[in-house]
């Protein structure tokens, strides 16, 4: 029964330690991915830190990387967390086997010392001699071999139990040390959270000084915006009108084909001195989002499209810096109907679902590139070129142009759309 007590146990320590290996994998992939996106919102910054004027991709940089620095220390917290539970367990598991070691070794010294007491052949033989009839004399003959088996058995059970508690402590010492040095990074990663925190105080003070030239960039920005959007807006609202015109082209031909078989069948109906049949309804008027979809492949690109929220790939690699909503930076504000996300320049811009281009336009020296996957509609603003050409069609992750700068830092905005509806992007693509 302690045999089986002591493998259950070590089972259960091993189905537990995997859960945690994993874990502790994605942990570290986490942890692995924001080092990456603080390190390229630090070359980012390190461009601009010479450069006198302040601007708004500056600032949101800044905040990223404090959320970052935060999200890192959080996920370290959870890596520390994670190996204290391990610590735990291994400890309980030692303690286990110890306590189990030294049950087997009393039972063994037992052993030995019966075998000492029984240690010639005469004093055996007295043993089986002395039986009361033959039956107990077979028994004891038996019960002198299992109990030579059951003693090498013992044996061997001391040793592998010994070889599992020095393989536990091993264990323990590495999850010891591990910790050691999660918390020695934590520590550095909070000194690192103090000087960015710092920095956002030195430029957060710069921007009090200079509010009247950030207002102004901020004004130029909305207005540029709106041209932008201006033409998003055309560019959709030809093609709903392309979609009203073949839908109302199908729709007269439906009627004449049916006021031609109901006038046959009233015809009919003459001939034969009945009643004439109703006259068929006339076809209700379609919303946008169904005359987007009106035929079948652009109803599957629209269902797949919805199947994927939440799973969608990122559009270019980089953090996003401006989220979807309004924004106050001092006393100025910003409605951002997409997100904003800050990469390298000549990042490529890859698009996030299959669909076909419906436009790309040259707005203030950048592309413009919109995609439209059934009723949704994906917008890809401030490229330095376009590979691709209005018509063509697009796949999930093909390369659609490559990233420019915008002020000081390369930052693609990106928005999502169903019909003429802004959506926030983050609830589609993936985390």
């Amino acid at each position: 029964m302690k045999l089986q007590k002591l493998l259950f146990i070590l089972f259960l320590s091993v189905l537990t330690l995997s859960a945690v290996a994993q874990t502790e994998s994605q942990l570290r992939r986490k942890k692995e991915a924001i080092e990456r996106e603080i390190e390229q919102l630090q070359k980012n910054l390190n461009k601009t830190a010479s450069g006198k004027k302040l601007t708004l991709q500056q600032i949101n940089a800044i905040n990223a990387q404090i959320r970052l620095r935060q999200d890192k220390i959080g996920t370290i917290n959870s890596e520390i967390k994670n190996l204290d539970n391990q610590i735990s367990q291994n400890t309980n598991t030692v303690h286990t086997l110890q306590g189990q070691l030294g049950d087997l070794k009393k039972e063994y010294a037992g052993m030995i010392r019966f075998a000492q007491r029984n240690r010639n052949s005469y004093d055996k033989m007295m043993f089986i001699f002395a039986s009361k009839d033959f039956n107990q004399a077979y028994k004891r003959i038996k019960y002198l071999q299992q109990f030579s088996q059951y003693r090498k058995k013992q044996a061997g059970y001391i040793e592998n139990t010994q070889q599992d508690l020095n393989g536990k402590i091993k264990v323990l010492d590495k999850t010891l040390r591990e910790k050691s040095d999660l918390l020695k990074e934590q520590e550095k990663e909070r000194e690192r959270l103090g000087r960015d925190k710092s920095e956002q105080a030195v430029v957060l003070n710069k921007l009090s000084k200079d509010e009247k030239q950030f207002r102004q960039d901020i004004n130029t920005r909305k207005k540029q915006q709106a041209q932008i959007d201006k033409a998003i807006r055309l560019a959709i609202q030809r093609a709903i009108e392309e979609a009203r015109r073949k839908a109302a082209e199908e729709a007269r031909i439906a009627a004449a084909k049916a006021a031609a078989e109901a006038k046959a069948a009233a015809a009919r109906a003459k001939a034969e001195n009945r009643p004439a049949p109703a006259a068929p309804a006339a076809a209700k008027e379609k919303s946008t989002n169904e005359l987007l979809t009106n035929d079948a492949g652009s109803a599957k690109l629209a269902a797949g499209f919805e199947n994927n929220r939440g799973r969608l790939p990122y559009p270019v690699s980089g953090t996003i810096t401006e989220h979807f909503g309004v924004h106050k930076v001092d006393q100025a504000s910003m409605n951002n109907e997409g997100v904003n996300i800050t990469s390298s320049e000549g990042a490529p811009v890859r698009a996030v679902f299959d669909g076909e281009v419906l436009g790309i336009s040259l707005i203030y020296g950048k592309y413009v590139v919109i995609l439209m996957h059934g009723n949704y509609f994906t917008i890809y603003q401030n490229l330095k070129s376009a590979s691709v050409s209005k018509g063509d069609k697009v796949s999930t992750r093909q390369t659609i142009g490559v990233l420019a700068n915008s002020g000081d830092i390369a930052e693609l905005h990106f928005e999502i759309m169903r019909g003429q509806t802004k959506l926030n992007p983050e609830a589609w693509i993936s985390k």
